[in-house]
């Protein structure tokens, strides 16, 4: 690590082996000063709002372990992910468990100087309701909604559930409600799995997303992915973000709401990559319970990676 001046990163693995140390993400220093930052990971554990299996509030933990794999030069991309760049663990930011509503409150407060200092956070889930409070600091640093990009098993656009309207499955309706999202500018996709009635999905397209289901998106490839997102959300601010539950369970067993069929760990990082030269104000990855992982944690492992991808587009879009 270094100075402000010179900007964060991780330590030198060649110096000292990658397990050792606290753990925060990719060996990054944990600092609680957006000065002198350029990108920052951000623990939200919570998550009350779930409807099934419960756990991801262990998330950032799980994550921060499986992210000391990590190195710094992408092959793909061919960028080296912290060269010339401030990277930080923020920590964790304070939560409320059993209270949703007000969790998206302290969720807002918490990156409101994050943003205010122009710091792009990744954020490490908790369930995916986290993302409102997410979504509604980006729109008030932003001046209005911003658009959403989601892979994602689940739209997350139903009105109530258990007669809940805080909830990790409502999370997008509210945003939209709220006015904090642009959905005629933002896209859904990766939704497969049985539905509770056929006008499900119908819910979204009614508000104004565009739903991209699995098998439409497997047909698109990544670069087909790629450029319908770019023209959907054109030139105005998005964040993007991936529920790992878009993943089929035999490669990310660990989360709330598994659903079979899904995409494999290479192609679900292979849509990240697909957006490559886009600028994102934020990025997510949410519904890693670690408790429902398997041995050598693959989840966690692929969530820590799908964090990874996030800095390096981060990185490639400020050349």
């Amino acid at each position: 690590m270094t100075s402000p001046a010179g900007g964060y990163g991780p330590p030198d693995a060649s110096a000292a082996p990658r397990y050792s140390g606290v753990r925060t993400f990719a060996r990054c220093p944990h600092v609680r000063s957006p000065a002198g930052v350029e990108v920052a990971a951000v623990g939200v554990p919570f998550d009350t709002a779930t409807s099934f299996r419960p756990g991801a509030r262990f998330g950032p933990e799980a994550i921060r372990s499986a992210s000391s794999l990590l190195r710094p030069w992408h092959p793909v991309l061919e960028v080296d992910v912290f060269a010339g760049r401030s990277v930080v663990d923020y920590g964790d930011l304070d939560v409320t468990p059993g209270n949703a509503e007000r969790t998206a409150v302290q969720v807002a407060e918490g990156l409101r100087p994050l943003l205010a200092a122009g710091v792009v956070p990744i954020v490490l889930g908790g369930d995916h309701f986290v993302a409102l409070g997410e979504l509604r600091a980006h729109a008030e640093a932003a001046g209005g909604p911003v658009a959403a990009v989601v892979l994602d098993a689940h739209a997350d656009t139903w009105d109530q559930y258990y007669g809940e309207r805080f909830f990790h499955g409502t999370v997008f309706r509210r945003a939209a409600e709220e006015g904090v999202v642009a959905p005629e500018r933002s896209i859904l996709a990766g939704m497969r799995g049985p539905l509770y009635d056929r006008g499900d999905l119908d819910a979204a397209r009614s508000l104004g997303y565009e739903v991209v289901v699995d098998a439409e998106l497997r047909a698109l490839g990544p670069a087909g992915f790629g450029a319908r997102v770019r023209e959907r959300v054109g030139d105005g601010p998005a964040v993007l973000g991936l529920d790992v539950d878009v993943v089929d369970p035999a490669f990310a067993p660990g989360t709330g709401t598994p659903e079979v069929g899904g995409l494999t760990s290479f192609e679900a990082i292979g849509f990240v990559r697909s957006l490559a030269g886009m600028r994102f104000r934020g990025f997510n990855v949410v519904e890693v319970s670690p408790p429902y992982d398997g041995p050598g944690q693959p989840t966690a492992l692929l969530a820590a990676n799908v964090a990874w991808e996030f800095l390096a587009l981060s990185t490639v879009a400020s050349r």
